[in-house]
């Protein structure tokens, strides 16, 4: 017979033992791999759940001083700020460097809208930042955001309507859900800006209260009502897929030099990712966890093995087999072993995860079929067949063959 017959042999020879080593490895296979494909592309459907469509970090100026207008709103259209505008020529500057998703202009300010809570006419301090320094409390307390931003790119700012529709045009914007209730407005009133008339056509949310506190509309017009034709107050910036959006930001930092900046708001990333780290980390341990007792499984069955074949090993030695030979023998048994667990760990892991996940028990979260994850969960077969297998045959090698005989 040959001798990787007699292995196979050896294997059914005792079907209880073996499906025991096979059920100890596959926990560990089906762990491997049912956790990654969950964990490997939690990071990513969790970011894209989160940002939804949302720019990554925004660019602002560098330089600070005189000249234009505030990117926080600090003034109105005719009032200084304390940092620069940028040329909207950048815009497309950054558009075209590479890992670029998009990147959209955004102009900020800040207006008096108080007159338009009870009336539509004209405003002769709205657009004012120097008001009565008597009266400067008072006014702050009625000053909205206003926001220009290309209707396509609302997304990008986290900009979500909630009703109506948005604005196709200059004369029509979307207000905030704050602003509406203390403004009294709603779809189809009219909001006097600047001494000019507009449409409200839709309301909208974004989670930030200055935000929702306010009015946005087209870039092009804020930009005339400002007199900031051809400048924006900051870039927003989102990554494409694949593209790391810190070193993408560092990228833009290093480009433009001393000229401009990104913001903080990255921190936020890094704190989810670092909870994603920690989510990885405790499929790791979980992982482990099952290869460990997928390990103790398969070693305590092939020392059953050794054991119960003590006599068959001596009368093997007497008859010259060598100690390199018996190891062979069960650590080949032990590998047979694992080879058959890897078919059945994966369908076990990828069968419990497709029915989760068909059952939608996992919101948001797509599987990540992955090369490398399939030759991981093999090779932690492997490695268990392999290390399960070194001790128990390390001491069928060392029985003595006159000791092995005796044995009953």
């Amino acid at each position: 017979m040959k001798f990787r017959n007699l292995i196979i042999k050896n294997i059914f020879r005792n079907k209880s033992r073996s499906l025991l080593a096979v059920f100890g490895i596959a926990i560990g296979v089906a762990a491997v791999v049912g956790l990654g494909l969950v964990t490997d592309n939690l990071s990513a459907s969790t970011q894209k759940a989160l940002t939804a469509g949302a720019a990554d970090f925004s660019v602002i100026s560098g330089n600070t001083g005189g000249g234009g207008g505030s990117p926080e709103g600090g003034g109105g259209p005719s009032g200084g700020g304390s940092q620069q505008l940028i040329n909207q020529t950048t815009v497309t500057e950054i558009q075209q460097i590479s890992g670029v998703a998009n990147a959209t202009g955004v102009l900020r300010t800040n207006i008096d809208l108080s007159d338009n809570s009870t009336s539509d006419s004209n405003s002769s301090n709205s657009t004012s930042e120097s008001a009565n320094p008597q009266g400067q409390g008072n006014f702050r307390m009625n000053m909205y955001s206003v926001i220009g931003i290309d209707s396509s790119d609302l997304s990008m700012d986290d900009i979500v309507i909630t009703n109506g529709t948005t604005y196709s045009n200059g004369n029509e914007v979307i207000i905030g859900e704050t602003a509406a209730q203390r403004l009294n407005k709603s779809v189809g009133d009219t909001l006097n800006i600047s001494n000019q008339t507009f449409k409200v056509v839709g309301t909208y949310e974004t989670g930030n209260f200055m935000d929702d506190q306010g009015v946005v509309m087209s870039l092009s017009k804020l930009q005339n009502l400002t007199g900031n034709t051809g400048e924006v107050s900051l870039i927003l910036v989102k990554a494409a897929d694949g593209t790391s959006a810190t070193d993408l930001a560092d990228t833009i930092e290093q480009k433009y030099s001393n000229e401009l900046s990104t913001s903080t708001s990255l921190s936020g990333m890094d704190r989810m990712n670092n909870g994603l780290d920690v989510i990885n980390s405790g499929s790791w341990a979980v992982s482990l966890l099952a290869v460990l007792v997928g390990g103790i499984v398969v070693i305590v069955t092939m020392m059953k093995a050794v054991s119960e074949r003590t006599r068959e090993i001596g009368v093997l030695r007497a008859i010259g087999w060598t100690k390199q030979r018996i190891m062979t023998m069960i650590l080949g048994e032990s590998l047979v072993l694992a080879v058959i667990a890897i078919v059945v760990g994966l369908v076990v892991g990828i069968g419990i995860v497709e029915i989760i996940s068909a059952t939608h028990l996992m919101m948001g979260i797509e599987p990540a079929f992955s090369a490398y994850l399939l030759l991981k969960g093999i090779g932690v077969a492997l490695l268990l067949g392999l290390l399960g297998g070194i001790y128990p045959a390390y001491r069928a090698s060392r029985l003595a063959p006159t000791e092995a005989l005796r044995y009953e």
